[in-house]
C-alpha cells in the first residue's frame, strides 16, 4: 500500500475507533434528568426531586413548591438519609445510581456493608385505564448485605400534609385507620373547597392524602414533623399511635404521616419492604359546571377499597411494570437509540401526570390535560396536538379520551365560529373557552392552527382504527373546518399559532404546511367513508397546495419562516404527518434540503425554533428530527437536545422551552406536550399497531355534553343590572370588612369597577389603581342560602368577605362572569335578611376589573 494512503487509512481507523469509544462512553454516561419523577399521577399529585441525589434536596411539587417526602434508614442503630435534605445531624447514605423508566424510578445506595434500592413505582400501564387512572404510587425498599455479615435494618418514611393544601399554613385534619389488612394514615384540608379554585401555579386544597403499609401493626403516626424525624433518627421509633389525633389548629407545614418499616436482620439475601401513597380528590374536573369523578371511582369505588386492591396486586403489578418497561425501552432503542429511550422514559410519566382521567355520565373515560406553567388552560388544542403521539401509540381509547370533551363543546350551540376552539377553560374547570375573546369574538384565536390540529388527529385515529367511524360522529364540524382551511389555510392571515409566545405572524409557512397536510388527512377520511368525489377533491387540492408551497416558500437551500420574508427560516415540524399518514404530498428532496439546513444551523443545545430567537421547543425539535427518517439525521438533531437535558442548570421537571445557546429554561414546566417525543414510534406502523392493539378498555358510547345547571340571580351583578357600591382605592383600617365600620367617607360608584378593554368587563366606574376595596349591603332570603354561590368577575386577585368573614379568595383572573360555589363553612357566614359584602381586588398588570353578585345553581 502507498505509504501516504496507508497513513491516511490508519488515521481514519484511529478516528473511527475514537468515535466508537466516545459513543460508547456517551451511552454509558449516566442520564442526569433536570428533575426526577417520584410520584407522577396528575397535576396535583406530582412530586419530584430537583437534584442529582435524592438526599440533596427536599422533594417538591412540579411547580417547585415544597411537597416533602422523607426517608431514612437505620443500619445497626445508626440513621442515614435516603430522601430529603433538611434532617439535621443525619448524614446521607451514599447514592450510587439512578434509573428513570416509564413506570419506575430506581435509586441505588451503598454503605456500611449493605446496598439499598428505593423504587417509586406507578402502575401507569396504558392498555388498561383502570390501572392508568389510579392515583397510587408504591415505594419499595430493598436491602441486602455485601460484606458477609448480617445487619439490623429499618426504614423510616414520612409525607408532609403540604401535599393537601394550596396555602401551606392552612389547617389540616386526619388520623390513622386499619383498612383491609393495611395500616393507613389519612389527612386533608379542614376547609375542603372541592374544585373551588382554578389556575396555573396552584396546588390542590381538597380531597385526602393516604399512606398505607401492609400489616395493621406497622408502627405509624400522624404527628409533628420535627418530633417524628428527630425521634426516629435517635431511637428508631415513631410517636405512639394514640398521639395521632391532630389538634384543631395543625398547620400543614408542621404535620406528617410517619411510618417505620422493620427489616430485622438482613444478610446476603435481599429483603424488601413497601408501602403506598395515594390521593383521593373525590371530584377531579368540572365539565360544563358538572363535577366529574376520577375514572377509577366511576363504579362507586373509594380509596379504602382501592388501597386494598392495590395491596393485593402488588406482586403482579411489579412484574407487569418490569415487563412493560423492558419491552417499551427496547422498542424505543430500536427506533431512536438508548439516549432517545431515556428521554421518552422521562417524558412518559411527565405527560400522563399533566392531565386527569375522569368518567362521563356513561362511565366512559375523558382526559383533560393542563397547560402547566404556560397559562393553566384545560384541554388546549395546541397542547394536546403535540401531546398526542404518546396517547396515539397506546391505542384508540387513549387517543379519543381527550378529543371527545373538546369536540362535544365544539359541536355545541355555544361555539359559533367556523373553526376549532382553543381550549375548554382553566384547569380544573372545563366550562368553556377562556383564551383570547373566548366565545365572544375572534381576537387572539388560532383558527388555522386549531382546525388543522383536529383534522390531523382525526386522520391519525382513522388510520389506527382502519376506518373513519369516530370522525363520522363529528363530521359536520370536520367538514366545516376543512372548508375553512381550503379558504384560509394555504397563506394564513396575521394570527397566532401554537408558538404564540413569539407573537402574531402572517403568511406562516409552517402553519401553511399544517393546513395542507390536514386537508390531505381530511381527503383520506372522506375516502374511508366512501365519499369518493370529495376524497378526490381534497386529495387534489392538498397536492396542488403542496406543489405551490415548495415553489413559493423556497429560499435558496431551505424554506422560509413566512412566504413574504426573505432570508428567514423555521422548523417545519408540521410536515411529519405527511409520511406518518402515508399522504406523500411533499417531495423527499424538500425534506432533505430542510434537514441539511437544520444541521448547519443548530446550536450547542439544539435547533432554534426559527430565525427570530435562539430558543427552541423540545417537542417540535424531536418532530423535526424525524422528517427524513434517516437515522443519522435523527441522531444529529437529537444529540444536542440530550446534551441540554444533562447540562441544563435549571433543575425543574422537564421543560419544552429553552435556550439553545445556554441550555437555560425560558418557561413552561412539566407540560403534557413532552409526550410528543414519542412521534418517532408512529413511523413504524408495525410497532404502533402492536402497542395500540393492546387496548383492553375499548371505550365507546360516550355521554353527550352535560347540560349546565340553571343560574338563578339572587343579587344582580353589572352584567344584568349595575348596583351602587361604596369604594376606596386607599388602604382602609383593619375593620373595614365588618358591618360596624363607618364607610361614609368612601366614594360611591356604579358597578363594575375597572378599565375599558378588559375582556368581559361591563364598566360602570373606572378603576385604574393597584387596589380597590368595595362594600355593599344586600338582602338574601332564607330559602336562597342552601345553594348560594358567587357570580364573580375578577382581574386580578380577589378576596370576598361576608359579615366580616372571609368566604372566597382567588388569585389570577377571569375573562367573564363565572359561578363560584361556596363551601358549607362559607355559606354559614350568610344570614337571612341583610348581609354586608366586602371585596378587595388587587391588580398587577394588564386589564383590571371586579364585580360580584349572588346566584343559586339549580340542576337541569
Amino acid at each position: 500500500m502507498n505509504p501516504t494512503l496507508k497513513k491516511s487509512f490508519c488515521n481514519l481507523l484511529l478516528a473511527f475507533c475514537a468515535s466508537v469509544a466516545l459513543l460508547a462512553q456517551a451511552v454509558e454516561t449516566p442520564f442526569r434528568p433536570p428533575a426526577v419523577p417520584l410520584v407522577a399521577c396528575d397535576p396535583y399529585f406530582s412530586i419530584w426531586s430537583q437534584a442529582d441525589k435524592l438526599a440533596d434536596v427536599n422533594t417538591t411539587h412540579w411547580t417547585g413548591r415544597a411537597d416533602r417526602l422523607t426517608s431514612m434508614i437505620r443500619i445497626d442503630g445508626k440513621a442515614y438519609r435516603l430522601m430529603g435534605g433538611d434532617i439535621a445531624g443525619v448524614a446521607p447514605l451514599p447514592q450510587t445510581s439512578l434509573e428513570v423508566l416509564p413506570t419506575r424510578t430506581i435509586y441505588g445506595f451503598a454503605g456500611q456493608g449493605i446496598t439499598v434500592s428505593l423504587t417509586f413505582m406507578t402502575a401507569a400501564l396504558p392498555e388498561d385505564l383502570d390501572l392508568l387512572s389510579r392515583p397510587v404510587t408504591y415505594l419499595v425498599w430493598t436491602a441486602q448485605a455485601t460484606d458477609g455479615n448480617a445487619h439490623d435494618i429499618s426504614v423510616y418514611f414520612d409525607a408532609s400534609a403540604e401535599l393537601t393544601v394550596e396555602n401551606l399554613h392552612s389547617e389540616v385534619a386526619g388520623g390513622m385507620e386499619k383498612i383491609n389488612g393495611l395500616k393507613v394514615a389519612k389527612f386533608g384540608s379542614v376547609d375542603q373547597p372541592v374544585l373551588g379554585a382554578k389556575g396555573d401555579d396552584l396546588r390542590i386544597d381538597w380531597g385526602h392524602f393516604y399512606a398505607a403499609s401492609p400489616g395493621v401493626e406497622t408502627p405509624a403516626a400522624i404527628a409533628e414533623r420535627g418530633r417524628c424525624e428527630a425521634g426516629w433518627a435517635s431511637t428508631g421509633a415513631v410517636p405512639d399511635e394514640g398521639q395521632s389525633k391532630l389538634p384543631a389548629d395543625s398547620p400543614a407545614t408542621a404535620t406528617v404521616a410517619a411510618f417505620t418499616l422493620d427489616f430485622g436482620s438482613v444478610a446476603a439475601k435481599p429483603a424488601m419492604r413497601w408501602l403506598m401513597v395515594a390521593y383521593d380528590d373525590e371530584y377531579s374536573i368540572q365539565y360544563m359546571r358538572h363535577n366529574l369523578r376520577p375514572y377509577w371511582r366511576r363504579n362507586g369505588a373509594d380509596m379504602p377499597a382501592l388501597l386494598g386492591k392495590c395491596a393485593d396486586e402488588f406482586d403482579s403489578l411489579r412484574r407487569r411494570c418490569e415487563q412493560f418497561d423492558a419491552e417499551l425501552m427496547a422498542d424505543l432503542v430500536k427506533v431512536g437509540g438508548e439516549k432517545y429511550a431515556r428521554l421518552c422514559a422521562l417524558a412518559y410519566r411527565t405527560c400522563f401526570a399533566a392531565g386527569k382521567f375522569v368518567a362521563d355520565a356513561n362511565g366512559q373515560p375523558l382526559q383533560f390535560c393542563k397547560e402547566n406553567h404556560s397559562n393553566g388552560c384545560i384541554s388546549t388544542s395546541d397542547v394536546f396536538y403535540p401531546m398526542s403521539p404518546q396517547f396515539l401509540l397506546f391505542g384508540s381509547t387513549l387517543a379519543k379520551s381527550f378529543i371527545v370533551p373538546f369536540m362535544n363543546y365544539a359541536a355545541s350551540e355555544r361555539w359559533k365560529f367556523p373553526f376549532a376552539p382553543h381550549d375548554l377553560g382553566t384547569y380544573p374547570q372545563a366550562n368553556g373557552q377562556v383564551y383570547g375573546d373566548g366565545e365572544r369574538g375572534v381576537n387572539n384565536q388560532m383558527p388555522v392552527e386549531e382546525s388543522g390540529n383536529l383534522l390531523l388527529l382525526f386522520g391519525a385515529i382513522s388510520q389506527m382504527d382502519g376506518n373513519a367511524d369516530f370522525a363520522g360522529q363529528y363530521w359536520k364540524q370536520l367538514e366545516e373546518w376543512a372548508e375553512y382551511l381550503k379558504s384560509k389555510g394555504f397563506d394564513p392571515e396575521n394570527q397566532l399559532c401554537t408558538d404564540d409566545f413569539a407573537g402574531h405572524l402572517a403568511h406562516n409557512v409552517n402553519l401553511s404546511a399544517k393546513a395542507i397536510v390536514a386537508l390531505g388527512a381530511f381527503g383520506r377520511m372522506c375516502e374511508l367513508r366512501g365519499e369518493k368525489a370529495k376524497a378526490a377533491e381534497f386529495a387534489t387540492l392538498a397536492k396542488s397546495f403542496a406543489e405551490r408551497w415548495v415553489k413559493e416558500a423556497r429560499q435558496s437551500d431551505h424554506f422560509r419562516l413566512a412566504f413574504d420574508q426573505a432570508n428567514t427560516w423555521s422548523q417545519k415540524y408540521n410536515l411529519v404527518w405527511d409520511r406518518i399518514l402515508g399522504l406523500n404530498l411533499f417531495p423527499a428532496s424538500a425534506l432533505r434540503d430542510e434537514m441539511d439546513f437544520y444541521k448547519r444551523t443548530q446550536n450547542k443545545y439544539g435547533l432554534p425554533l426559527d430565525n427570530r430567537r435562539g430558543y427552541t421547543k423540545l417537542d417540535w425539535t424531536l418532530w423535526t428530527a424525524t422528517l427524513t427518517q434517516d437515522r443519522a439525521d435523527f441522531d444529529a438533531i437529537f444529540e444536542p437536545v440530550y446534551r441540554f437535558l444533562n447540562e441544563s442548570p435549571d433543575r425543574s421537571p422537564l421543560t419544552d422551552w429553552y435556550e439553545t445557546g445556554s441550555a437555560r429554561k425560558v418557561g413552561f414546566t412539566a407540560r403534557p406536550v413532552v409526550g410528543g417525543v414519542f412521534l418517532q414510534m408512529l413511523y413504524n406502523h408495525d410497532l404502533w399497531q402492536k402497542w395500540a392493539r393492546r387496548d383492553v378498555t375499548k371505550a365507546a358510547n360516550w355521554a353527550a355534553i352535560p347540560k349546565p345547571p340553571k343560574i338563578n340571580a339572587v343579587v344582580l351583578a353589572a352584567d344584568k343590572s349595575p348596583s351602587i357600591w361604596r369604594y376606596t382605592t386607599s388602604k382602609p383600617e383593619d375593620e373595614w370588612a365588618k358591618a360596624v365600620f363607618d364607610d361614609s367617607k368612601w366614594k360611591e360608584g356604579k358597578s363594575g369597577f375597572g378599565t375599558k378593554g378588559t375582556p368581559g368587563a361591563v364598566i360602570g366606574t373606572t378603576w385604574s389603581t393597584s387596589d380597590i376595596w368595595l362594600r355593599r349591603e344586600v338582602e338574601i332570603r332564607a330559602e336562597e342560602l342552601e345553594n348560594l354561590a358567587l357570580w364573580l368577575h375578577h382581574d386580578e386577585d380577589v378576596t370576598v368577605q361576608v359579615n366580616g368573614v372571609e368566604v372566597f379568595k382567588a388569585s389570577g383572573w377571569t375573562t367573564e362572569y363565572e359561578a363560584f360555589p361556596l363551601t358549607s363553612a362559607a355559606r354559614s357566614a350568610f344570614k337571612p335578611g341583610k348581609n354586608l359584602i366586602a371585596i378587595h381586588c388587587h391588580q398587577t398588570t394588564g386589564g383590571q376589573y371586579v364585580d360580584c353578585g349572588m346566584i343559586t345553581l339549580q340542576s337541569p
